[in-house]
């Protein structure tokens, strides 16, 4: 199996106060209602609800009903409507419908509205607007983080990506610095913090910083649980996002959708007419054996799992009744939830495969591999026309699409003029919106006239000189989110060179998650400066990057003591984490000694990030 592991890796901390603290607040807010009461939870709260508190514990605290958060209520007879939603616009006025109805028939009722995580004022504003604030009562639901697992912490806010880095709106930015602040607080000092960003993650570090010393600081004189925490930008590291996922926790999300850490695996998995809940964590034995694995190894592993399980089974024939009654009462209760287990993600590999032959995987996957390393590019352009033209998927056309751009610095301007006619004759003219909200983010450009890589690496050196002079604001509207993929990939070694074939099974590196082809630019990244213990010898790099690198010690001065918290590293993606990007960093954990926690505004892939592009306004 991938991972043979050099030293033994700590053990993470304990994140299940998280939950605790959570669920108690939410308690202490509902009983703020005293009283039989409605609940409308906005839609996308309900899974991150469930995690926290079930149905039974909010009918303990004299909740009624639930309904969704997103039409009309029937006519309900209670006096009392508690909303549990996110700070958004739409279901502020959602709200006041309900409120103003209640008022035109003459019905009186009490309104309460829980904000999670945090209350804005944009929403107050149009609850006065629709003359209905001064009937409601508004509180806040701490609700920052979700362990999703043992070693993955989600902040739950898909929004985040586009709302900062297609929008430019800077509202989520005080949740993740409360977010630092509580796992601060709970877990002791963090010895060092590094960053990577072109803006979000510096902003939010020093955000949390100045929450820090406005505060007690709880976390001061606590023996420290998390020694490192590096926070990266998603927009540092497009490319690992828009690659094809291999490994098998990666595909079962890209297939399947995982959703706050459960999947619904359909009647095509369970050989049923039932689809089923599965909730993918480290409890699932037969999953956490093969979920960083690269798929080519999946079935093998399964295959030899059902026949230890087998022979597990045929030890009955030889026993007598005090053996048998032993196995009744200690095993084989265990074996049959291993068996329902592995029968599921069998029936996954089964239904992956199905679809990913379907869509020409291997073809798509040797396009990926040869954009990456910079060959027979006009043979990869080809494909993705062939792509768009067979109109096979909008998202996996402009994903290729991205993938071209951002390894070649743009498209030139022939090419972007062809595949963006081609897309847009294939899916509909309304996607014209779409190419403007890649080309903003930077996913999607277009090379200037003339324009080579040298030419880029100059005004990229401008920037540094603009820097230093105080002029960042200018050097970055001069770049036009440019990337320097060539050159990074070449400074990094990200494009593993290996004598014959690379070795999936047991991998010598972090590409595997790539099959071998590409060390994702993030966990690179993260592994150099963990190695320098700061950014020392990394400087052209971070020169190409276009961004800002910053590195803070404990705001103590003093070193974190020797110990298992030496070894713990936070990880923080700002709009996004990959689980291929968390393969790989436990990969280098095993072979480093370390343990990586990762804390995410939400898990992500190549799909989520480019339909945030498609779905949002301009």
């Amino acid at each position: 199996m991938a991972f043979a592991g050099r030293r033994d890796v700590p053990e993470p901390p304990d994140f299940g106060i998280l939950k605790r603290l959570a669920r108690d607040q939410l308690i202490y807010l509902l009983e703020q209602l005293p009283g039989k009461k409605d609940l409308f939870i906005e839609p996308d709260l309900m899974s991150p609800l469930d995690r926290i508190a079930n149905v039974s514990i909010l009918k303990q605290h004299e909740v009624d009903k639930l309904y969704k958060a997103e039409t009309r209520p029937p006519l309900s007879a209670s006096d009392q409507f508690c909303f549990l939603v996110r700070p958004r616009v739409r279901t502020m006025r959602y709200i006041a419908d309900i409120v103003n109805a209640d008022k035109m028939s003459g019905r009186t009722r009490k309104y309460k509205i829980i904000f999670s995580p945090q209350k804005f004022y944009a929403c107050e504003m149009v609850l006065e607007e629709e003359g209905v604030f001064g009937d409601v009562t508004c509180d806040e639901w701490s609700f920052y983080l979700l362990p999703l697992d043992e070693d993955i912490i989600s902040m739950e806010l898909p929004e985040f990506f586009r709302d900062y880095f297609l929008e430019g709106d800077h509202r989520w930015i005080t949740s993740v610095a409360r977010a630092l602040q509580l796992l601060n607080s709970l877990y002791g000092p963090f010895g060092r913090a590094y960053g990577m960003a072109v803006c979000q993650g510096m902003m939010s570090h020093e955000l949390w910083r100045e929450l820090e010393e406005d505060g007690e600081n709880d976390g001061q004189g606590r023996k420290p649980e998390i020694s490192n925490v590096f926070l990266m930008d998603r927009d540092t590291d497009y490319v690992t996002a828009l690659c094809s996922q291999v490994v098998y926790e990666g595909l079962v999300d890209d297939t399947f959708r995982i959703k706050c850490g459960s999947v619904d695996f359909g009647p095509d998995v369970t050989s049923s007419d039932k689809s089923i809940k599965v909730l993918l964590n480290a409890q699932d034995k037969v999953f956490n054996q093969i979920r960083n694995e690269h798929f080519s190894s999946v079935f093998g592993f399964l295959s030899q799992k059902s026949r230890n399980l087998q022979a597990q089974y045929d030890r009955r024939r030889g026993m007598d009744i005090k053996q048998m009654k032993n196995f009744v009462s200690q095993e084989l209760k265990g074996l049959k939830q291993e068996h329902r287990l592995l029968s599921l993600h069998i029936g996954a590999c089964e239904s992956i495969m199905k679809k990913k032959t379907k869509q020409d995987f291997q073809e798509m996957i040797k396009a990926e591999h040869s954009l990456l390393e910079g060959f027979d590019i006009r043979e990869s352009t080809s494909f993705i026309e062939e792509h768009i033209d067979r109109q096979v998927s909008p998202i996996e056309s402009l994903r290729l699409m991205c993938l071209l751009s951002i390894t070649e610095n743009g498209l030139v301007p022939k090419d972007y003029r062809s595949l963006k006619t081609q897309y847009l004759q294939s899916y509909g003219p309304e996607h014209l919106l779409t190419f403007h909200n890649l080309k903003r983010v930077g996913l999607l450009t277009e090379q200037s006239a003339g324009e080579t890589l040298t030419a880029v690496e100059s005004r990229v050196s401008k920037l540094v000189t603009d820097r230093a002079a105080g002029k960042i604001t200018d050097a970055f509207s001069s770049l036009a989110r440019k990337s320097n993929f060539r050159a990074i990939s070449k400074k990094l070694g990200l494009i593993p060179r290996v004598d014959g074939e690379y070795n999936l099974k047991v991998p010598p590196d972090m590409a595997y998650v790539f099959s071998g082809a590409y060390i994702p630019l993030s966990c690179k990244i993260i592994e150099q400066v963990l190695e320098r213990r700061g950014w020392l010898g990394l400087e052209e790099v971070v020169r190409l990057l276009n961004g800002n690198e910053f590195s803070v010690s404990d705001s103590t001065g003093e070193e974190t003591p020797p110990g298992e918290s030496q070894r713990i590293v936070l990880a923080i993606f700002l709009g996004g984490c990959t689980f291929s990007e968390i393969a790989a960093l436990r990969f280098l954990g095993k072979e480093r000694g370390l343990k990586f926690i990762f804390l995410t505004t939400a898990i992500t892939n190549s799909a989520r990030m480019l339909e945030a592009m498609i779905e949002a306004k301009a």
